[in-house]
């Protein structure tokens, strides 16, 4: 996977299989830290010590449909690959918390990628769960909430082609202005 927002889309689709009907996606890229975190949080059905183990091992998945589980693994090794790590906690039956770190300047860190449409992707096949989104950049950050547009929706589905095209175009000007924010600041 060539950026962090097509793992984060891959640890998304796992905790909606996993039972989730909430998923928070937190990114923080601190400069003064030289650190960038990207959290995900569900509350899915959890995983026992031992599944939380050997959930960085590329041949352990819990899925039925296929023998190997290779997008924990392959977002471990990308941290690594930046000077950083990737914590899982979880609990069954409450949920998992996923964080990894990488050194935000490292030269082999992925990019971020394009989380509008990691995002929009999540609701287009999911529009059920609720999602939490937020990136903050030094201070300033974007955030967005599916509970919110789900109020003012009301029996418009949120996975409507109209909806999706709105929160896609709102997340791309958001992340623009967070990253035209960030270029003024250096």
């Amino acid at each position: 996977m060539e950026d962090l927002s097509l793992h984060i889309l891959d640890i998304a689709e796992n905790s909606t299989n996993a039972g989730a009907s909430t998923i928070g996606i937190f990114i923080r890229e601190d400069s003064a830290r030289n650190v960038l975190t990207v959290e995900i949080t569900d509350d899915g059905k959890g995983m026992d010590p031992s599944a939380v183990k050997s959930a960085t091992d590329p041949f352990y998945t819990s899925r039925t449909t296929r023998r190997v589980g290779l997008g924990l693994p392959l977002l471990a090794e990308a941290a690594r690959a930046a000077h950083g790590h990737m914590d899982i906690q979880s609990t069954p039956g409450v949920g998992t918390r996923i964080a990894v770190t990488f050194e935000l300047d490292h030269i082999d860190r992925k990019p971020i990628g394009n989380m509008a449409e990691t995002i929009t992707t999540l609701l287009a096949g999911q529009p059920e769960i609720d999602v939490t989104y937020r990136h903050e950049r030094d201070g300033v950050s974007v955030s967005f909430s599916t509970l919110e547009i789900k109020q003012r929706l009301g029996s418009l589905p949120v996975n409507s082609a109209q909806v999706l095209n709105f929160i896609k175009d709102y997340l791309d000007q958001e992340e623009n202005s967070l990253s035209h924010h960030a270029s003024e600041q250096q």
